[in-house]
């Protein structure tokens, strides 16, 4: 995802965008979580110092972090790559790779289905992805940075020996500041550089790590996708064009989404007994309420009237325009299966 926590911030409310903005506090002792794209022009980077931050951009707005908030579209967007594989490996709230050989939709390019992907997350969340594509983790990670932000980069076999050549070795995935200041010092600027090496060499002055900068100057990485997910929830949500108070429009609306979050769980065969009613205001004032039943919900029918049920008690005890409404049902586990692994994905 594209400067994920500080993008979710100017969607929420319209006074950020445009502006320089940082997740964190402005206090002495703080430090910047995230920044967004407006306030790296000016240095900002996430881990620096807020008295740093705003040194270099007074006009710098900080907003505290929403962790919960973040979370939530984590799942919608992690929702939507199970869509298309169940070989997802999150690498955290806003990254993961997704092996797409064998795929839901049966998709033969790797790049339609990225560019799908970027798309259904746009539409879904309002927010910009990037999208590395290639046939190894390595490379993925290389392509889903180099045209952020809403990029779509593709790493073809027959170009990645040459791609990884040109490369500055600050670019290699696992390539920190400490480690690219040692290899400057042995001559290593480029990963035509890095490739002069042996691998004996490369692991007399790294550890176990030259094994993998071996092998990535080769474009070589043979990680497969795993993925380590259990599923929690299935849900839907979505941002209406113009705020609503009127419950008949509500509950049309409900109905659209409670069938978009049915859809899925019967593709997904999951069973889940609590649903989750969200609600954002006119305000920004986000509410959810849930409801546990004894058993899973069977039908939709009864998932239907459970979820219009909830509306109504909620339109009732708070009458404010709504932005934005969402269902999930959780509370359920599900095991995942393992599949062979080979072309990749990787989405940040």
């Amino acid at each position: 995802m594209d400067a994920f926590y500080a993008s979710i911030e100017q969607r929420d409310n319209p006074d950020y965008r445009g502006k320089p903005l940082a997740v964190g506090y402005a206090e002495a002792r703080g430090v910047v979580s995230a920044a967004s794209y407006e306030a790296r022009r000016y240095g900002v980077h996430s881990a620096m110092p807020s008295v740093t931050a705003l040194k270099k951009c007074p006009s710098l707005i900080f907003v505290p972090p929403r962790m919960e908030t973040y979370k939530e579209v984590s799942g919608q967007i992690m929702e939507i790559f199970w869509e298309y594989t169940d070989l997802v490996e999150p690498l955290s709230l806003d990254e993961a790779f997704l092996d797409v050989t064998t795929n839901h939709k049966d998709i033969l390019s790797a790049t339609a289905i990225a560019r799908e992907i970027k798309a259904r997350i746009r539409q879904e969340t309002g927010l910009t992805a990037s999208a590395g594509i290639s046939f190894n983790k390595f490379l993925a990670k290389i392509a889903s940075d180099y045209q952020k932000p809403d990029g779509l980069f593709a790493i073809l076999p027959k170009d990645a020996e040459a791609f990884v050549e040109q490369l500055k070795v600050e670019q290699f995935f696992g390539v920190g500041r400490v480690t690219a200041e040692k290899m400057h010092r042995l001559g290593i600027r480029t990963g035509a550089d890095l490739k002069q090496f042996s691998e004996a060499d490369l692991v007399r002055h790294f550890g176990k790590a030259g094994t993998a900068y071996y092998n990535n100057a080769r474009a070589t990485d043979l990680r497969e996708v795993i993925p380590n997910r259990l599923r929690k929830s299935i849900g839907n949500e979505n941002t209406f064009d113009t705020d609503l108070d009127d419950l008949t429009r509500l509950t049309i609306e409900l109905y659209h989404i409670a069938r978009k979050v049915w859809e899925r769980i019967e593709s997904k065969q999951f069973h889940g007994r609590t649903i989750t009613l969200k609600i954002k205001y006119l305000d920004f004032e986000i509410i959810t309420r849930r409801r546990t039943l004894p058993q899973p919900v069977g039908s939709f029918p009864s998932f239907w009237e459970t979820a219009k049920e909830m509306l109504k008690q909620q339109a009732a005890a708070s009458p404010k325009k709504v932005r934005l409404m969402g269902l999930t049902i959780g509370h359920a586990e599900e095991q995942v299966k393992a599949l062979p692994v080979q072309l990749r994905l990787n989405f940040k």
